[in-house]
């Protein structure tokens, strides 16, 4: 049996067990029976390799959750980036969708976090939506379009095992149910061209519309006009700012304001703003009016800011929207057209919003390199 070593005059003294102090200290192990030193060079243990004890030298709680959390996020970053060197080399296509929904993923979260904050600054300072900045009012206009085509992906995966499926029909109909966050840079251009052709097909419609509704003009002069308008536009001539505005008295009364559109010229003027026409005609007027006045909107702040303050893609954007398939255009030539845009909008009163939303058709279809 192993028991401390003492002195002669300690034999009879019961053992009491000492505490080891510092982690420097060596632990001895001695024999009571035969007077000999066990410890010996070998036998000694060093508990210099012990944690400590001390509150000094030991870290608290919230740091070694931190380097906990340092180790995970390293070793993940490692590992992610062994995968995708994995998915490029062996599988080059897959992994340049892969990258691009990833990417698409991190700018919609960007933006919903971007819109929240705007919104909550409205909220804040009770400060409505006009009166917002021209970038801040852009955002949150496209990000409701963007959310609204998410949620409607999200709804359809909601049924079990219905996501494989949605993953498949993402894959095979991405200008359908994908927003453009997602798709390829080569894709943006022939999607937006799409977009475009299909709203141009309805150009010829609604100025058949308005030939129609010409004759419904009490004024002469303004009927003239009119349906000068609508000769010039069909034999390719661009009009200018000052032949669109001649003829607002038109639409803010009948036959052409807002009340008196029909519902087939309410259609074809949804599909030449890329909106569903398939809507009761009340709706219809509705979404057209709002739609036309958040424009609007944006224009008067874009004319306080400024085009020369709009970046190159900001330019063709704007474009877009309102009706110029400004895709193959020259940037000097886009910042040109928005110009004139702006001129005819600034102008117009609420009541005469109608000549506002036929002049996406009026202004866009032949202007330089659109007509095809």
């Amino acid at each position: 049996m192993l028991m401390p070593f003492c002195h002669a005059s300690a034999w009879a003294a019961p053992l009491r067990p000492k505490s080891f102090g510092n982690r420097c200290q060596k632990l001895v192990f001695y024999s009571r029976g035969p007077r000999y030193e066990v410890a010996s060079a070998r036998s000694q243990i060093v508990l210099s390799d012990l944690p400590c004890r001390s509150s000094r030298l030991h870290l608290s709680p919230k740091a070694d959750v931190k380097n906990l959390i340092s180790y995970v996020v390293t070793k993940t970053r490692a590992i992610n980036g062994t995968y995708h060197r994995f998915l490029g080399r062996h599988f080059p296509r897959f992994y340049a969708l892969y990258t691009v929904f990833m990417k698409g993923i991190q700018m919609l979260w960007a933006d919903g976090k971007k819109a929240r904050r705007i919104k909550a600054n409205m909220w804040k300072h009770n400060v409505k939506f006009h009166q917002l900045s021209y970038r801040e009012m852009e955002h949150l206009r496209q990000f409701r379009r963007d959310i609204t085509k998410c949620l409607f992906v999200g709804i359809i995966s909601i049924p079990p095992f219905a996501n494989y499926l949605v993953f498949l029909l993402m894959y095979l109909f991405p200008r359908q149910l994908l927003v453009k966050h997602f798709w390829t840079p080569k894709q943006q251009i022939d999607f937006l061209d799409i977009y475009h052709s299909l709203r141009k097909q309805s150009h010829s419609e609604i100025i058949t519309h308005l030939e129609r509704a010409s004759a419904l003009v009490s004024d002469e002069r303004l009927r003239w006009h009119l349906t000068d308008l609508c000769t010039k536009v069909q034999n390719g001539v661009h009009p200018t700012a000052h032949d669109i505005l001649a003829l607002r008295e038109c639409f803010s009364t009948r036959p052409l304001g807002f009340s008196q559109l029909q519902a087939t010229h309410m259609r074809a003027l949804s599909r030449a703003m890329l909106l569903n026409p398939h809507l009761p005609p009340a709706v219809l007027r509705w979404r057209l009016k709002s739609h036309t006045t958040v424009i609007q909107q944006l224009d008067r702040a874009l004319a306080q800011l400024g085009i020369g303050q709009l970046t190159a893609q900001e330019v063709k954007s704007a474009c877009y929207l309102r009706g110029l398939n400004s895709t193959h255009i020259a940037d000097d030539r886009c910042r040109t057209w928005l110009g004139e845009w702006l001129q005819i909008s600034c102008s117009l009163k609420e009541t005469e919003l109608s000549l506002l939303l036929h002049n996406v058709v009026l202004l866009s279809t032949n202007y330089l390199e659109t007509r095809r």
